[in-house]
């Protein structure tokens, strides 16, 4: 209920402020799966994001299966021998967490190769869709991709295939 009042209030607002600006609406999503460099960007990081979960999964299930040792021994061992075990299987444990989190955390590796491959488009992008604001007098540029509470968008007003033609 609450989400759809701040739709709603979000809809009246942009109303009143749509009856005094001129606006156009693009779909982001559209215009970069137009460009062929993107594509190849994101196919290029969904096989290096597969790649490191494989290494990621292999490294837990080789955690997993010193544990599935050591609980199969456990009964035989001196309780030195079943901390220094634990220790190892703790250890090894927070080793693959930190991998996991250098190559799929904020910093990591995925993250440094998405902005590598993906920033200059979007810049890119967003520099013809900004040009073309401004010269067609535009005051607003609404997203369609990213705006969930859009429900209704004219194609009067949707100039996304002028912005990929720009880009081509």
């Amino acid at each position: 209920m609450r989400r759809f009042i701040v739709a709603l209030t979000a809809l009246f607002m942009c109303i009143g402020v749509a009856s005094a600006q001129k606006y156009i609406v693009v779909d982001s999503e559209k215009i970069f799966r137009s460009i062929d460099q993107y594509n190849t960007a994101m196919t290029t990081l969904d096989n290096l994001a597969k790649e490191y979960q494989a290494k990621v999964d292999a490294t837990y299930a080789a955690v997993e299966n010193l544990y599935n040792n050591y609980m199969a021994q456990k009964a035989n061992l001196t309780a030195a021998q079943r901390n220094a075990k634990e220790q190892e299987i703790l250890t090894k444990e927070q080793a693959a967490t930190e991998y996991q989190q250098s190559v799929f955390g904020n910093d990591g590796v995925m993250m440094k190769k998405r902005i590598e491959l993906i920033q200059p488009i979007q810049k890119r992008v967003f520099s013809v869709i900004d040009n073309y604001a401004k010269a067609g007098g535009y005051d607003m540029v609404l997203d369609k991709a990213s705006n969930a509470t859009m429900l209704y968008c004219s194609e009067a007003v949707d100039h996304t295939q002028k912005i990929i033609e720009l880009l081509k």
